[in-house]
């Protein structure tokens, strides 16, 4: 496993094998990419928050969906990590990884975690992501082995089972 620098960062998207739309230079890290918040969900309130400022409050659970969509090679994963910003407010953020052939935008879940309301504006950066190669390509990328999310858009929450 080798992480990638800012340089394999950029010029992997200057091949165009790794994607990062909506790209910002202010979210280029030395060795990864902070993605930001396009809308917030609060779990038991309805609608999605996509302007402004985002009033979690305490000891509640929510869902935030990235601006940019990555696109993900066959020989690259990608581990999530909350900006110490957050965790300095209280948040804890409940991440997995990035599969090698993943393309679209995350869904996030965080949970604040303190007794006083967390601020948190729209288009604000919430979390870095740190690339790492695999010692050989995927056989079969993530879009061919479940693909659940494959393509998702905005915050997309896992279906309620039935029965």
């Amino acid at each position: 496993m080798c992480i990638l620098s800012d340089k394999d960062i950029l010029e992997r998207m200057r091949r165009g094998d790794l994607g990062i739309s909506d790209y910002h230079e202010r979210g280029q890290t030395p060795n990864g990419y902070d993605l930001r918040i396009a809308e917030i969900a609060i779990r038991g309130r309805d609608g999605l928050i996509r302007e402004g400022t985002a009033s979690i409050p305490p000891r509640t659970m929510f869902y935030v969906s990235t601006v940019e969509r990555v696109r993900m090679p066959p020989d690259v994963c990608a581990q999530l990590w909350l900006r110490t910003t957050w965790i300095r407010k209280g948040v804890i953020g409940a991440f997995g990884k990035i599969d090698a052939g993943f393309e679209g935008t995350l869904t996030l879940g965080a949970y604040n975690a303190s007794d006083d309301i967390v601020e948190i504006p729209i288009k604000e950066r919430f979390c870095q992501m740190v690339f790492e190669t695999l010692h050989s390509a995927a056989e079969k990328s993530y879009g061919e082995r479940s693909g659940n999310y494959q393509g998702q858009t905005g915050v997309t929450l896992a279906p309620k089972k039935t029965g």
